[in-house]
């Protein structure tokens, strides 16, 4: 039986087998994986990696190279689509998505990395004839000679509206995020277009790898014995690793000393922690725990001061992650699966309580690019609900003289302040208290009361945190 997805054979012409890049077929493996089974890649990438190192011919470089096209074909995807858009003559969603794939693949390496065009080419068109076959292959080929034919900036100025007639269009092209989601960004930022450029930019840039020194348990000085480690900015218990590097190959994460946490999730912690409470001072509660960071951090403190934490978890599963990142605290405390709207204890019953809400994630691109693609604006109405109704219960948990932390990570206003205006509408028993003096040295942190972080400014994701006294 004959394999006509090789095409036909010239004639005199033996057939030649494609050439398997391992480093390539991975980025596609992976990048399928995103697109079909609406993974994230920071998900699905690491065991990718593990399976092709225990071969010998996959290397740190290798994992490197496949790393940089996975994250950077996602994180451009928007601009590639506009770039490839011009060089088919087709519509992109009459592109099968595979075929899509390799040539976005291919596109990164040639306008966004310094693979030499010859190269990137002729890699990306084996890879389609081993993905894809010949037939589709040639198809590949002739894009991808149509893209090297320019470089980024020559295809921005092309394919973008000028910013004078769209603003907001030229920015999602350039800057490659959708359109809604950069008219949400700029309303949350504030200022010119200098501002929304630069944060904008800053979400396409590979974040640097921040690890949490759990109190008690570990110390930064133990951390910052590891290779290419230097302090936080912001955070004391934060190191980060200015080279990347496998976080899981560290002792103290291994052991769940430490953990890997943004800075960002750290400084909420820690604000809510320091807020100043009437009274007594011994029973906190984290009403959304999973996957566990923000827990085990406040387990710490909470245990340094004689207290006790319960982390609540709606789903059976992360509450079990929540337990594991909780293993080993210095002192006690409880990890239940529990529906924060639906709670089991008792009103007025905790001192401190932090409320960290489902939401879009928008403050997190750089972590998870896909995710300004999946996104949509209705997704903001089916968050809405959700999330006063988990404030309400959070003001409900605490009693009157201890603080609620209301946080999300993400910047949009339909997610932060809009939440806690209504929530202070409908209780004159609630007032805000200045976040902003519990994150010493931290900079720019607006007019408060609340504090938004931001990535281009903070070097954080974009968390949102707001400080809620309950008084009566």
């Amino acid at each position: 039986m004959s394999d006509t997805s090789r095409g036909p054979r010239r004639p005199g012409k033996p057939y030649r087998r494609p050439k398997k890049d391992p480093v390539r077929i991975l980025a596609f493996d992976a990048l399928r994986a995103v697109d079909e089974r609406d993974a994230y890649a920071n998900l699905v990438l690491p065991p990718l990696l593990r399976k092709a190192r225990e071969k010998d011919d996959f290397d740190a470089r290798d994992a490197a190279l496949a790393t940089e096209l996975v994250y950077g074909t996602l994180r451009r995807q928007g601009t590639y689509d506009a770039v490839i858009s011009a060089c088919v003559d087709r519509p992109l969603r009459e592109v099968d998505p595979p075929v899509l794939d390799v040539l976005s693949l291919g596109t990164h390496q040639l306008l966004g990395t310094r693979i030499p065009t010859h190269a990137a080419v002729s890699a990306t068109v084996e890879l389609a004839r081993v993905v894809l076959g010949d037939g589709r292959a040639k198809f590949v080929n002739a894009v991808l000679r149509k893209v090297a034919q320019a470089d980024l900036d020559t295809w921005i100025e092309r394919v973008a509206p000028p910013y004078d007639k769209d603003p907001e269009d030229h920015l999602a092209v350039v800057h490659s995020h959708p359109r809604w989601v950069v008219s949400a960004l700029w309303d949350s930022l504030g200022g010119g277009r200098a501002a929304i450029e630069e944060l904008l930019a800053a979400d396409n840039e590979r974040p640097e790898v921040t690890l949490v020194a759990r109190p008690g348990r570990s110390t930064t000085e133990e951390l910052l014995g590891e290779e290419a480690a230097v302090p936080g900015r912001w955070s004391p218990y934060a190191v980060r690793l200015t080279e990347g590097g496998e976080p899981g190959a560290i002792e103290a994460v291994r052991d769940g000393r430490a953990g890997v946490q943004d800075e960002g999730s750290q400084l909420v912690a820690l604000a809510l922690a320091a807020a100043p409470v009437e009274g007594r001072d011994e029973r906190w509660l984290d009403g959304c725990a999973g996957p566990g960071g923000k827990a085990a951090l406040l387990a710490a403190l909470a245990a340094e001061r004689g207290a006790v934490l319960l982390a609540a978890e709606k789903q059976p599963h992360r509450a079990g992650l929540v337990a594991k990142a909780l293993a080993g605290n210095p002192g006690p405390y409880q990890v239940i699966a529990s529906d924060g709207t639906r709670p089991p204890w008792q009103p007025g019953s905790f001192d401190r309580v932090l409320m960290d809400v489902p939401c879009t994630g928008l403050g997190a691109l750089r972590r998870r690019p896909e995710a300004r693609w999946r996104r949509r604006p209705e997704d903001l109405d089916g968050f809405a609900p959700l999330q006063r109704a988990l404030l309400r219960s959070a003001l409900d948990a605490v009693r009157v003289g201890g603080v609620v932390g209301y946080a999300t990570c993400s910047p949009h206003l339909a997610e932060t302040r809009a939440v806690v205006e209504d929530l202070l509408k409908q209780h004159p028993d609630a007032e805000l208290i200045d976040a902003r003096p519990l994150l010493p040295g931290v900079p720019d942190l607006g007019e408060g009361p609340d504090v938004q972080l931001w990535p281009h400014l903070h070097g954080t994701d974009a968390m949102y945190l707001a400080l809620i006294r309950r008084t009566g």
